[in-house]
């Protein structure tokens, strides 16, 4: 499952947000482990650019994240983190943080082209789904809140020889 974080002429980028790796935020990022939503793991965000981090964060209901350095708007409450920012400064703020290793990337015209050949399923996001537990099904609960065709496929099994 995909969020999408910037759509522009130039092209999109994401993260997975269903994807935990073995390493622990703690690991690579010590000053940002106590914000980190549970599992405190990185996750993989996508296949592009393994080397980097992207961080996406929630902010407090009641809070805003306008003109406050570290943070950039995503949508609604969901917020980009600079991980070279001062964790005890933006604590107050956030209600819990996830780091993604890679992102999803997209060049200009091709997001657009997949969605035309219908590639993908595009439905709204909740705050809640940046940061929820990996031991969740995340794409079945995206599911579940959608139109009745939709949401019928949260109940299709992942082999549907085991049916």
């Amino acid at each position: 499952m995909v969020y999408l974080i910037d759509h522009d002429d130039s092209g999109s980028l994401g993260v997975v947000l269903n994807r935990p790796s073995e390493t622990a935020v703690h690991d690579v990022f010590p000053q940002w482990a106590p914000l980190a939503a549970k599992p405190q793991a990185l996750f993989i965000g996508g296949p592009v650019s393994r080397e980097s981090a992207v961080c996406l964060g929630t902010v407090r209901p009641g809070m805003s994240a306008d003109g406050i350095e570290g943070l950039k708007q995503v949508d609604g409450r969901t917020v980009m983190v600079d991980l070279d920012a001062e964790p005890e400064y933006l604590a107050p703020l956030l209600a819990g943080i996830r780091v993604f290793v890679g992102y999803a990337g997209w060049s200009g015209g091709q997001l657009e082209s997949e969605l035309a050949r219908a590639d993908w399923m595009v439905f709204p996001s909740l705050p809640a789904d940046v940061l929820a537990p990996a031991r969740i099904d995340l794409w079945g609960q995206v599911l579940r809140r959608q139109s009745d065709r939709y949401s019928m496929l949260a109940t299709h099994p992942v082999d549907v020889e085991r049916n």
